[in-house]
């Protein structure tokens, strides 16, 4: 079927990095200063990055995968364990429960919002159970209450992987604020708040903070990150063979002023999902996203659409060459961990262990959703969206 389509000559990215002056200002001021490595700025980001979620402590990271490794090993979580988590995430949520010798366990997710089931967890808790990772998947917040009801009967850990969920509130609180366990957070280029690379651990338990900070810079005590410095000592320890996994000055730079400025990026996210939820919410073939009444307030990391295969003549594979075709960049957001094949092949996954999860992925699309994208641009991916379900509506 042909249409009237006015293509765009340029390509819409799927997504850019918000860098304003301000950044490039306190890079270069970094670059001056003479810190490279993990310095004062990296203190102060961690300082008033705790104070923005409402935690106690805050340890910079080099990724939000550090963060939810060294959650895990400072927990005590190890060989013969096994952990739940979701198979609807980035891989990282489960390599890294690899990395510390457990399992990973997975439970299918909610249909509605594309979360974990707190009903799934509870079906795969066995005598090895230790912790649970559940993903505040795309921004929206996972039923906290009930996976911490399930973890307090039995007695889990839970660290939370909050990658996408930076600006979440769940009932009314922020994500990350007073944890029972720990919560994770992403600043890679893709997410709302931007270092490049990045991540931050948040927690109110003063024994894991104080492990996390030994174990991100080799296991050396917690004084030698400034050795160099007058006053401080060139003697230190290693109290545990730990990990390069620190952040340095010059991701903090960055997340300083991002942080500064993560409320007006977050109001032009909420304007383009808003602007989005209303063009598509009758359109005829796709689903806009369904928001849970505990999430009061969505980061709107990611903005997915789904696509209803039985009211199309196309499927979502399909969709996503006709929206490159018109310029328009997309993604899918995640292929499912257990149909990878490290997991197949080592842990004996295969395709039908979970059906949501499975029918979640085969019709899910993420639209470009940034702050600097123009009125013009989000008008466009509404138009190209309704052109396609036009032109291939049965």
């Amino acid at each position: 079927m042909t249409s009237n389509f006015n293509k765009r000559k340029d390509f819409l990215p799927y997504c850019l990095p918000d860098i304003s002056e301000l950044e490039i200002q306190e890079v270069v001021s970094t670059l001056k200063s003479g810190w490279l490595a993990k310095g004062p700025r990296t203190i102060e980001f961690e300082k008033r990055f705790a104070e923005y979620v409402g935690a106690k402590y805050a340890v910079g990271m080099n990724s939000c995968t550090a963060a939810l490794h060294i959650s895990l090993v400072a927990a005590g979580i190890g060989p013969g364990d096994e952990v739940i988590t979701t198979p609807m995430t980035f891989a990282a949520s489960a390599n890294t429960i690899i990395h510390t010798g457990a399992k990973p366990v997975f439970a299918d997710i909610d249909p509605k919002t594309g979360c974990i089931d707190p009903d799934e967890i509870e079906k795969k808790i066995t005598s090895k159970t230790k912790a649970i990772v559940p993903v505040h998947y795309s921004g929206q917040a996972c039923d906290l209450d009930r996976i911490y009801e399930i973890a307090d009967r039995y007695n889990l850990f839970v660290s939370e992987d909050a990658a996408h969920a930076i600006y979440t509130k769940y009932k009314g609180r922020m994500i990350g604020n007073r944890p029972k366990g720990t919560v994770s957070f992403s600043f890679y280029a893709t997410k709302n708040l931007a270092t490049g690379e990045g991540g931050m651990l948040v927690t109110d338990d003063e024994e894991i903070a104080n492990k996390a900070r030994i174990l991100v810079t080799h296991g050396m005590s917690k004084n030698a990150w400034n050795r160099y410095a007058k006053g401080g000592s060139w003697m230190y320890d290693i109290e545990e063979p730990g990990y390069k996994y620190n952040m340095f000055d010059l991701q903090a730079a960055l997340g300083l002023i991002q942080l500064q400025r993560l409320e007006e990026m977050q109001k032009r996210r909420e304007q383009i999902a808003e602007k989005y939820n209303e063009a598509f919410k009758n359109v005829d073939g796709i689903e806009i996203p369904i928001i849970s009444e505990y999430t009061t307030t969505h980061a709107w990391h990611l903005y997915i659409i789904k696509i209803v295969p039985e009211k199309l003549n196309i499927n979502r594979d399909q969709f996503i060459m006709e929206l490159n075709e018109r310029n328009v960049g997309t993604s899918v957001h995640f292929i499912p961990v257990h149909l990878m094949s490290a997991y197949r092949n080592r842990f004996g996954y295969k395709k039908g262990d979970f059906p949501n999860t499975e029918k979640w992925f085969e019709n899910i699309i993420s639209l470009p959703l940034y702050p600097s994208m123009s009125d013009d641009d989000v008008n466009y991916v509404i138009e190209s969206v309704k052109d396609i379900v036009g032109c291939y509506r049965m």
